[in-house]
């Protein structure tokens, strides 16, 4: 059987310290938006110290896949299991969705003014968007590298147009949005939960360089600089934009508008207001490539390993990337469109990532005391993933005591329903099984034309 060595698909393409900051970047700056500054403030102070967690994870352990590769290490396979069907199957795809929502509904808009776009015609150019992004990212690791440089400079240029904007509209007076900045809101312990939630759904991305390590130049150098560099200018973006909002709409305004840039650009850039649904539409779109980039080598990667089906860690053969995990993501992501609401999904979203944090958090602790041996580059300080760990319980448990909505159990059951299929595929390895799967990975082997990699 044909194999494609596994260095020689890491060695397609090395990305340099620049690319790196733009896939951070490019992840993390979407189109969300929040009208209390104290929370984008902490949630960029935490995801912050998180990064800084994940720098010294991984340049101690130097393979792809994020917490699915330090779960492994810390606690064995059975939890990095569960971390991986729960992230393959419904956090990666859910992200890759509402990021292609988001997309689509800034998109839509200047074809409907006055009104909002249909939901229909929302949902199916966020499909296209998926079908695009997909096919970018099977065709060439190049390729999707480029486009995902390209659109992360087209964010900052417009981020840089909309603070630029809102600094002439404070220096004329405009500030009486921000010293009513903290009116309506709410002290309650689950409220504060679901605003961290969506501040932190906003940095969500921090992480995604540790998923893609294998290819990395001088990664012990590279990751570390690159969350240093990318993070703060994430989050030093995030504030002036939102300063920028509040000079010309209220909280109340924000959280109304469906596409709170474009209400700005309306309201203080006419008649150069089309500049700014264009480049956020850019923006989207550049996260939600860097979204599908990263999720592609965490299914690589568990596959790999035996934790998923085996067609999902095949190579192609011609292009060198990782496309039937690419291709499971975006028929995923198409999937949870049909149904999807945003705020839900990012609820959803949010409470079962930051288990995972948590217990990520908790993996870097362990290993102080039973992996002495390994070597580590960057040394945080044990306080900050203990930080780490403590928050992540609030934010797991705070929304749930506030107000026990369902969808945190449906969330709890379908995390450990992944047991039922780990004990007898994966731990016992049934042969019926293997000979049930056998001819349906030879014929979507032939028909991808990818084959398996060689360790």
């Amino acid at each position: 059987m044909t194999c494609v060595n596994t260095s020689t698909i890491a060695s397609v393409l090395r990305l340099a310290l620049l690319s790196a900051i733009c896939l951070i970047v490019g992840t993390m700056i979407g189109s969300a938006v929040g009208p209390c500054l104290l929370i984008w403030a902490a949630c960029g102070v935490l995801a912050t110290l998180g990064a800084l967690c994940y720098a010294e994870l991984g340049t101690m352990i130097t393979k792809s896949g994020g917490e699915y590769s330090y779960l492994t290490e810390a606690f064995g396979p059975l939890l990095a299991y569960l971390y991986s069907w729960t992230t393959v199957m419904v956090l990666k795809p859910s992200s890759f969705a509402i990021i292609t929502l988001s997309f689509a509904e800034y998109a839509a808009n200047p074809f409907y003014p006055g009104c909002t776009p249909p939901l229909v015609v929302i949902k199916c150019l966020a499909a296209v968007a998926i079908f695009m992004i997909v096919t970018v990212n099977c065709f060439s690791v190049k390729l999707a590298n480029y486009v995902q440089n390209f659109f992360t400079v087209a964010k900052l240029f417009i981020i840089l147009v909309i603070v630029v904007a809102g600094m002439v509209m404070l220096a004329r007076g405009n500030t009486e949005n921000l010293s009513n900045a903290f009116d309506g809101t709410s002290s309650s312990i689950g409220a504060i939960g679901l605003a961290f939630y969506n501040g932190l759904w906003a940095y969500d991305g921090w992480n995604q360089l540790n998923f893609i390590t294998e290819e990395l130049k001088q990664p012990s150098r590279n990751l570390p600089l690159a969350i240093l560099i990318g993070i703060p200018l994430v989050c030093v973006c995030y504030v002036l934009v939102n300063v920028a909002y509040f000079s010309v709409m209220t909280a109340t305004e924000l959280l109304l508008s469906p596409a709170v840039a474009l209400t700005f650009g309306d309201r203080v850039l006419y008649p150069l207001s089309w500049i700014v649904p264009l480049f956020v539409v850019l923006s989207t779109f550049g996260s939600a490539n860097g979204s599908c980039f990263t999720a592609g080598r965490l299914a690589y990667v568990s596959g790999r390993e035996g934790h998923m089906v085996k067609i999902l860690s095949y190579i192609s053969l011609k292009r060198y990337t990782p496309s039937p995990a690419l291709m499971f993501n975006g028929i995923l992501a198409i999937i949870y469109i049909i149904p999807a609401d945003i705020n839900t999904l990012i609820n959803y979203f949010s409470f079962a990532q930051w288990v995972f944090y948590g217990l990520t958090a908790l993996a870097l602790i362990v290993m102080r005391f039973t992996r002495k041996e390994l070597h580590r580059p960057v040394k945080v300080p044990i306080v900050i993933p203990g930080l780490i760990v403590l928050v992540s319980c609030y934010l797991v448990l705070a929304p749930i005591i506030d107000k026990p909505d369902m969808e945190y159990l449906y969330c709890t059951i379908f995390i450990f329903s992944g047991l039922l299929l780990y004990y007898p595929f994966v731990h016992r390895k049934v042969n019926w099984a293997r000979k049930l799967m056998r001819p349906i990975t030879m014929h979507l082997q032939l028909l991808m034309e990818v084959v398996p990699p060689e360790n």
